[in-house]
């Protein structure tokens, strides 16, 4: 089914569109409430830890983390590691960093898995923590455990390889990927680090059981947290079309070679698919017979489109801008 075509584009000081219609999207099914087990079962790993550490992903900092976390996991010291940093947009860094201390969380640390920026950080801040919290000040065992948690396709199991990587210069303990669902369960400790002896335990991501509005839904889709064709690989196309132009981010244009931005998305996902060699043929009838025509394939020009934006090859972007402007409203 094609979306409402719109008629603004090739301006790129266009009024583009201020609102994306959210009306009519079960959220709910795109973040079926499976999960439960998996967070009980970080649970009753909970005695075998001394740390969390919570993944979650840079361009939604202040958003869809799992609130069932902080209550379920109990008061264990928590480290939170904003990862995939490269495709963020961080002119903001200090005002994200004040917002998430004034939610009372302090320890806080910006990554990229890839190229292992900022991954020397983490581990003396779990060693920090750990050792000024008075349950764990015990002669007899010196080695750390942590819990690797978050929301899925955040970089836990990168960030456990790339903690190798630096400290004991070995390869992968776990898989990762590039959609959500990799770890299915929760697996036995990786030694990370020597000295200080440290092990994690990878977890599966887990959602919250309800996601507070469709943006957020959306926001968490881009990110790839669910399978895009649960959401609509075109309607999550026209989304993040409409946060591009928003934020001026206008890299599409170059990339696919369109004259310029433009706000239809139907009319550049047909020039992606033209230009991709992404057509199929359909048969119409006519009065004469059937007439095979070529006709663009949307859906896969999307998931080009999707895949293009969570590779970076659009641009760096912070998809909570809207979010860090509420807050910096709400200050006296």
């Amino acid at each position: 089914m094609r979306l409402a075509s719109r008629a603004l584009c090739g301006v790129a000081g266009a009024a583009w569109r201020e609102s994306f219609p959210l009306g009519g999207r079960d959220v709910a099914r795109w973040f079926p409430g499976h999960m439960a087990k998996g967070l009980k079962k970080m649970q009753g790993s909970l005695r075998l830890v001394d740390c969390v550490i919570e993944v979650h992903d840079a361009r939604i900092p202040l958003s869809g983390r799992n609130p069932l976390f902080q209550e379920a996991l109990g008061l264990k010291p928590h480290v939170l590691v904003l990862n995939k940093m490269d495709l963020a947009d961080l002119k903001e860094q200090q005002k994200i960093i004040q917002h998430l201390e004034e939610e009372g969380l302090k320890n806080v640390v910006f990554t990229n898995c890839v190229r292992d920026e900022n991954i020397q950080q983490v581990i003396p801040m779990v060693r920090g923590l750990v050792e000024s919290s008075h349950r764990y000040h015990r002669q007899e065992n010196l080695e750390c455990c942590a819990l690797v948690i978050g929301i899925p396709n955040v970089g836990k199991s990168s960030l456990i390889n790339a903690l190798r990587r630096q400290h004991l210069r070995k390869g992968k303990a776990t898989r990762v990927g590039g959609e959500p669902g990799i770890t299915r369960a929760v697996m036995s400790r990786i030694q990370v680090c020597e000295r200080p002896l440290m092990f994690l335990l990878d977890t599966p991501g887990v959602l919250a059981p309800r996601i507070q509005s469709v943006e957020m839904g959306l926001k968490l889709a881009l990110c790839g947290t669910v399978l895009d064709h649960l959401v609509g690989e075109e309607t999550l196309a026209d989304y993040l079309l409409y946060t591009l132009n928003r934020h001026q981010l206008f890299g599409y244009v170059q990339h696919y070679g369109l004259d310029g931005a433009c706000d239809d998305i139907t009319r550049v996902l047909k020039h992606v698919a033209v230009r991709l060699g992404k057509t199929h043929k359909v048969k119409v009838l006519t009065g004469t017979g059937d007439v095979n025509v070529i006709q663009p394939n949307y859906p896969a020009a999307a998931r080009d489109f999707l895949q293009t934006f969570r590779h970076g090859l659009l641009g760096p972007v912070m998809l909570d801008r809207d979010v860090l402007r509420s807050s910096s409203r709400a200050d006296p």
